[in-house]
């Protein structure tokens, strides 16, 4: 006799985030043990535990020991944004990608750069300044320090053909980022990379990614004018 296949993760999550925004379970309803649930769905506990855990982390539930799983009073969905490449991007638009390493230095962790990740007086640092194009005109202007006691092996990477994003998210992983993002006045340099006028607004994206708790690296990117980010949630 063939056995029936058991309720995924995927179904539970989605069914209890049916009932919440159906309001089958309002907000602030405390929702069944995860052995009912378990009970109901024919699943394992572990399995409703992941959904649960899911939702929790999208911000439609709240968990707290001993007290149970309870729907958020006011509840968030959170956007969440893609390591996106430059390559990627300027392909998904149709367009010609060409990529410049422009500069490639490796110097002692200024002392704002230490501070800001934590890194130990005199770490050393590869500091890079590359160009992103589409159809030939500036898209991005991506500059960057990795840490090398995190990533010891992109001192001797060859950087010429494929930008450092590229490098990174195929030699090591990261375990946490960090992205902040904001309009600027482009200054007298990034206007002459970005091709646009002094104080023009530009979008500026800075991004630090860490492993285990370890700096690895922090980008500084910034676009041309009227580029705009989205995102699902």
């Amino acid at each position: 006799m063939k056995q029936q296949k058991r309720t995924s993760f995927h179904a539970v999550r989605d069914e209890v985030k049916r009932r919440i925004e159906s309001r089958i379970w309002p907000q602030g309803t405390l929702l069944p043990t995860e052995s009912e649930l378990a009970e109901e769905f024919d699943c394992a506990r572990a399995t409703v535990n992941r959904a649960l855990r899911e939702l929790a982390e999208q911000g439609f539930v709240e968990r707290k020991r001993k007290s149970g799983t309870r729907v958020k009073m006011a509840p968030v969905r959170q956007a969440r944004f893609e390591i996106s490449l430059a390559r990627r991007v300027v392909e998904e638009q149709n367009a010609d990608y060409r990529y410049a390493l422009v500069e490639r230095a490796v110097i002692t962790a200024p002392a704002w750069l230490a501070s800001q990740l934590g890194l130990h007086p005199g770490t050393r640092v590869l500091h890079l300044l590359c160009m992103h194009y589409a159809n030939n005109q500036p898209f991005q202007l991506e500059e960057r320090w990795v840490s090398l006691s995190a990533v010891p092996a992109m001192e001797e990477a060859d950087l010429s053909r494929i930008g450092p994003t590229e490098w990174l998210l195929t030699a090591i992983p990261f375990t946490d980022a960090e992205i902040a993002f904001g309009a600027i006045g482009a200054d007298g340099r990034l206007a002459e990379f970005l091709s646009t006028s002094v104080g023009m607004p530009v979008m500026q994206m800075e991004r630090t990614t860490w492993l285990k708790g370890e700096p690895v690296t922090f980008a500084r990117l910034t676009h041309h004018p009227g580029y705009r980010i989205r995102t699902e949630y």
